[in-house]
């Protein structure tokens, strides 16, 4: 399925994120690596087939690499799980539990295999999408130390927020047609 397939089967009432979903199909403030890469990684944090498919599909069009499509991939997954984890540890009223080693491997982190800062922007798209806000903050701190201007790492929380609400609009069709 295209993005244009995929905004042609979003009902009247989810025009604006349609119309929010092509802008930022078009958006220049990333690189094109760095744009597609964040759609990726939303929809997989997402989790709605349609719009995975969707989003690689694009991607694949936009010329995303094999490696750079994994490592959105990576991201996704590494995240999920590290975003339960740390917001559970921040959650807690007990604090001792921020306190202990996570004894999660997370290798990926330290080589993703694409630029260290497009997977820290995607890690900070799929931390947006899952509602971590401890890594929000973490990965938003490692992508200022790179030079990411706020108003990049904006445009990934933009297509964090856009691909999840076309997930769940995808979701609650189906769900009625079910």
């Amino acid at each position: 399925m295209s993005l244009e397939t995929l905004r042609e089967t979003l009902p009247a009432y989810a025009k604006d994120i349609s119309l929010n979903l092509s802008s930022l199909a078009g958006e220049t403030l990333l690189s094109d690596q760095q744009k597609w890469g964040a759609f990726v990684a939303s929809a997989h944090a997402a989790g709605s087939p349609p719009v995975i498919k969707a989003m690689e599909a694009a991607a694949a069009d936009a010329g995303l690499s094999v490696e750079a499509l994994t490592a959105a991939k990576a991201a996704a997954a590494i995240m999920g799980m590290n975003n339960v984890y740390y917001r559970a540890t921040h959650l807690l009223t007990n604090k001792e539990y921020a306190t202990l080693p996570a004894r999660l491997r997370m290798n990926v982190l330290a080589n993703p295999g694409v630029e260290k800062v497009d997977f820290e922007l995607w890690s900070t798209a799929v931390s947006a999408v899952n509602g971590c806000g401890m890594c929000l903050d973490a990965h938003e701190a490692e992508l200022k130390k790179h030079g990411v201007t706020a108003q990049q790492i904006q445009t990934a929380l933009r297509i964090a927020a856009v691909v999840n609400a076309v997930s769940q609009v995808i979701a609650g069709e189906a769900a009625l047609a079910a």
